[in-house]
């Protein structure tokens, strides 16, 4: 673990010599790691992209340091975070939307991340269910009504 936390703080100290690298465990096998610099829109991308790919790469060299799955999460400027709470109130107003109008509704293709916000927040909900639907960059959410037979 240790070596592990070494080698993301010298990839992201070559990026900017000005960034600010934490860590901390979540669960037992998994790491977050918070990032904090200046200009974050670097590493973010456009749609968090760039940050998605990061945070892939992190995987890729943490599982070839270790002999262990080791889950990594990675926030820079708390973007994911801030992300998260837009979505889980956008969540929240379409399962609200669905129940008032019986209709479905339909979230844009998002990345699996984003789709596991919305499906976590709808969960303990007992009048929608959701699923996702689609494949590869197309798949995205769908909010229902729950029927009762």
């Amino acid at each position: 673990m240790e070596e592990i936390k070494k080698t993301i703080k010298e990839i992201f100290h070559l990026i900017d010599a000005d960034i600010r690298v934490d860590f901390y465990l979540r669960e037992e096998a998994a790491l977050c790691v918070d990032v904090k610099m200046r200009d974050p829109q670097v590493l973010i991308g456009e749609k968090g992209q760039t940050l998605m790919e990061l945070e892939r790469l992190l995987k890729i060299i943490s599982r070839k340091k270790s002999k262990e799955t080791l889950f990594i999460n990675l926030d820079i400027n708390d973007y994911k975070k801030r992300k998260a709470e837009y979505l889980k109130e956008l969540a929240e107003e379409a399962a609200s939307e669905v129940v008032s109008t019986g209709v479905e509704k339909r979230f844009p293709p998002m990345p699996a991340f984003e789709r596991r916000v919305i499906h976590t927040t709808l969960f303990k909900r007992e009048d929608v269910v959701t699923e996702s639907v689609g494949e590869g960059d197309e798949r995205r959410v769908v909010v229902k009504t729950v029927t009762t037979t």
